[in-house]
């Protein structure tokens, strides 16, 4: 694929949209404790996260303030080729650490906005004002079913459509 089919596919997939939307940042995160791992429970995936197993999304935060991100999961099934990816997160001032900008390609940054995590930093979701893609993790491979249904619950108020949400299977 030319670098101009590339840099056009990024666009159509990450890049702006008519949509006002304005979906609510949390407060402020503590930056060193949202790293570390994260299991996707469920998410409306992007192009590369499509038949996804064992998900797991990884943040460090580098010295120099960026956040060294990896993906990693299972395509197609538990045994499945492990797919790496690794964007480079960017926090936006005056966010409280809570919106990101996050690179997969120079210089496109996709926007990523923390919407929810609980006080004890288990379970957050991450969405977009596009309402294309959002995701639900957890800092463990399952959660209980009442607390899914209210999280998939909070995505729905934000203005996704549940029925498109996909739930991760990990083992």
């Amino acid at each position: 694929m030319t670098v101009i089919k590339t840099f056009f596919l990024i666009f159509l997939i990450f890049g702006c949209t008519m949509n006002t939307n304005k979906i609510e940042l949390v407060k402020s995160v503590d930056i060193d404790k949202f790293m570390g791992d994260w299991y996707v429970i469920a998410n409306i995936p992007t192009f590369i996260e499509k038949d996804a197993f064992n998900a797991i999304e990884s943040y460090k935060l580098n010295d120099d303030g960026t956040i060294a991100t990896t993906f990693t999961f299972n395509q197609g099934s538990f045994d499945g080729p492990l797919k790496t990816y690794k964007p480079k997160g960017f926090v936006i001032p005056g966010s409280n650490n809570a919106l990101w900008g996050m690179q997969f390609i120079w210089p496109i940054k996709a926007q990523y906005k923390i919407v929810y995590l609980d006080d004890d930093y288990q379970t957050t979701i991450v969405a977009r004002d596009a309402l294309d893609y959002v995701w639900l993790m957890s800092r463990k491979k399952t959660i209980p079913k009442q607390e899914l249904e209210s999280l998939i619950n909070i995505i729905s108020l934000m203005g996704y459509d549940k029925n498109k949400l996909e739930l991760t299977k990990h083992r």
